[in-house]
């Protein structure tokens, strides 16, 4: 497992990947972070979809002291999330154990699923690379998981190759679905997707099983 400030970036000399996944290390990239959240956020109250409401998003992607990533195509960012090594999410037995957290995944408008599907290819093969068993995410719920709009995503999400781990209170204190993927080792991914993003630290604290 690489030291907590080594790069994993894999392999040392080859072809520019298409897609980058790497750190917003600087002020510019994370307000670039910000706009798109909010911009995301924007997309889904014009269509009437749940946005969170105990947590101000964007800020989140402005705060130097979390570990902020994203994913870009030319350098144009078309994802943008926060990385947590967590020890457990408190998700009951079906979803125990250390996992890779991926919190507050936002998409380009109109690019969605395309970048959803190159984040999950990327978080799982990352996972295996820190020894992690699991990526973990959650997606808002207000409503039965049998309903659109949240049925819908969970049956793209499902064809990704995520698992539903039921749903129940969700980091920030609101309903969320629980969802669970598989690591695995993907050594070709890097034809596609370059990382230059750091092990992410271990979080503290305890987290609700409710």
């Amino acid at each position: 497992m690489n030291p907590a400030n080594t790069p994993m970036a894999w392999p040392p000399h080859s072809i520019p990947s298409a897609y980058q996944m790497r750190l917003l290390g600087t002020a510019a990239e994370r307000t670039e972070a910000a706009a798109l959240a909010e911009e995301r956020q924007r997309w889904l109250t014009l269509r009437g979809l749940p946005v969170p409401i105990r947590v101000d998003v964007p800020a989140l992607f402005r705060d130097t002291q979390r570990g902020l990533a994203g994913l870009f195509e030319d350098d144009v960012l078309i994802a943008c999330m926060i990385l947590q090594r967590e020890p457990d999410l408190g998700w009951g037995a079906d979803g125990s154990g250390p996992c890779l957290f991926l919190r507050h995944v936002h998409t380009l408008p109109g690019r969605s699923d395309d970048a959803i599907r190159l984040v999950t290819l990327w978080a799982s093969d990352y996972a295996a690379r820190l020894s992690l068993p699991h990526v973990r995410a959650e997606a808002l719920a207000r409503h039965a998981l049998s309903a659109d709009p949240i049925a819908g995503l969970l049956h793209r999400l499902r064809d990704m190759g995520w698992v539903l781990r039921g749903s129940g209170a969700g980091q920030d204190g609101e309903r969320v679905a629980r969802l669970e993927l598989a690591a695995d080792l993907r050594p070709g991914l890097t034809a596609l997707i370059g990382c230059s993003v750091r092990e992410p630290q271990p979080t503290t604290g305890s987290r609700s099983s409710s």
